[in-house]
């Protein structure tokens, strides 16, 4: 059993790194090079990265890539993504140019509300349930002026709180009830602030409720937390064309490509074990955006699958339909984004990726990172219902299965060039690789197999 350290935290960051590889590592050298590898030569930059979070060592890189030629509401973007799975930039990209010359894509923000609760217990008795809601009546005044301070600035930029309610959530949980607020952030994406005004609910809660006739049944606040489930911040992506205009495979037909391309959104529809892959594809092109941007993709990846759940089965995030000949695809989807605050400001990439889409508002942001996941979505659905989703898939792949391998350029060329017009899969690469080099199989060039 490893030894167990105090105060890891207080250490520099020369000592936290000495007793990481000390206590953890057998080559101990090895280790410490690969870490100072990683380390950006400005050392002010590094300090940055190193102030991000607590207990930093080093860096960890994720390719940063952009997805050329996306007409969104006809305006032509150049799409920034930071992820590490091969196909995903190459699938955008792709999706891209398929519909930069069928009207691209169109997109509308339905809502920006993002929603917090202050979780408090109330253990009156049912008949005196009605005491607590006139008591809200004259609270929720109060609620407002007594958050002035901390809604100002964000008002005068045309947000702040926009309702509150008194939920009762007692049949769930006895004396559970919530103060729900709703709220615009504008730019940000608003948690800080948010919280900040919840936590300001509860004390003026208790503080009115003890200076109350309900002060013999007192009320307990149990947390103050916005939600990351943000049903009503939705944006909407959509691409059409008619049907004969889907005409870009000459081994099937554009009326049976949009037949097999509605039955493979359908399935997903109804189907939880393909509906949770359709919406993982969705979500690299989103989380892959929403990282380059800066913003939490766990929080956004989180939202998704709780709103592809929202009807009592989680069913698909996109939806397809052709009606009177004409095709259409689109995805509705809560983003709650920001472009100011957090480390949008901050970190040197998340700049870039903002001054490339042309310095966008939280809700041209928002509409840019659904078409990131609809342009995704549809690749792979293409792939699916044509080629397969290996052939397209293997071939992004193959480079990684080469470097694993040590190839050489010129192996690496020969390999890429023999698998042109083949599907390549592991072991054949390992057998075209192997024969390359004269030998039966990795072990005679010093690698291991897997």
């Amino acid at each position: 059993m490893k030894k167990i350290i105090k105060g890891y935290s207080k250490l520099s960051k020369d000592a936290k790194i000495e007793w990481l590889i000390d206590n953890y590592f057998e080559q101990s050298e090895k280790a410490l090079e690969l870490l100072k590898t990683y380390w950006n030569s400005d050392t002010d930059l590094q300090k940055l990265h190193d102030e991000f979070i607590e207990n930093t060592l080093t860096n960890f890189y994720l390719p940063y890539g952009v997805a050329p030629n996306f007409v969104i509401n006809n305006q032509t973007y150049c799409i920034p993504l930071a992820i590490e799975e091969s196909s995903v930039v190459a699938a955008a990209a792709k999706a891209a140019n398929f519909w930069s010359n069928r009207g691209g894509f169109k997109t509308k923000v339905l809502s920006t509300t993002k929603i917090g609760h202050v979780h408090f217990i109330w253990e009156g008795k049912q008949e005196e349930k009605i005491e607590l809601i006139h008591f809200f009546d004259t609270l929720k005044s109060d609620l407002i002026e007594g958050t002035d301070h901390i809604t100002r600035n964000m008002r005068l930029r045309g947000g702040g709180i926009s309702d509150i309610q008194l939920i009762d959530k007692s049949d769930l949980e006895p004396g559970y009830f919530q103060l729900e607020a709703r709220f615009e952030t504008c730019d940000s994406m608003g948690a800080n602030f948010i919280n900040s005004v919840l936590e300001e609910f509860a004390k003026i809660l208790k503080y009115k409720v003890e200076s109350s006739s309900l002060n013999t049944r007192q009320i307990q606040v149990i947390m103050c937390i916005l939600s990351n489930y943000t049903p009503e911040c939705i944006v909407r992506a959509e691409v059409n064309c008619n049907v004969e205009d889907l005409n870009d495979d000459k081994e099937i037909s554009p009326e049976d490509f949009a037949f097999r391309f509605l039955r493979a959104v359908r399935i997903a529809e109804i189907e939880p074990y393909r509906a949770v892959t359709h919406n993982k594809g969705i979500m690299n092109g989103i989380d892959s955006v929403v990282i380059a941007t800066g913003n939490d993709f766990r929080a956004i990846e989180a939202c998704a699958h709780a709103y592809a759940a929202r009807n009592g089965k989680y069913s698909s995030l996109t939806h397809a339909e052709v009606v009177d000949g004409k095709f259409r695809f689109w995805i509705d989807i809560p983003l709650s984004l920001g472009t100011v605050g957090g480390i949008t400001t901050l970190h040197p990439m998340v700049k870039f990726s903002h001054e490339l889409l042309g310095k966008p508002n939280a809700p041209e942001l928002m509409q840019i990172i659904a078409v990131a996941g609809l342009a995704q979505n549809f690749s792979a659905i293409r792939s699916l219902v044509t080629t397969g989703i290996q052939k397209g898939h293997m071939k992004m792949h193959l480079l990684n299965i080469l470097n694993q391998l040590e190839a050489k350029d010129e192996e690496k060329s020969y390999i890429i060039d023999y698998f042109k017009d083949k599907v390549p899969s592991y072991h054949a690469t390992i057998e075209i690789f192997c024969k390359l080099r004269g030998v039966k199989q990795l072990s005679e060039v010093g690698l291991k197999k897997g």
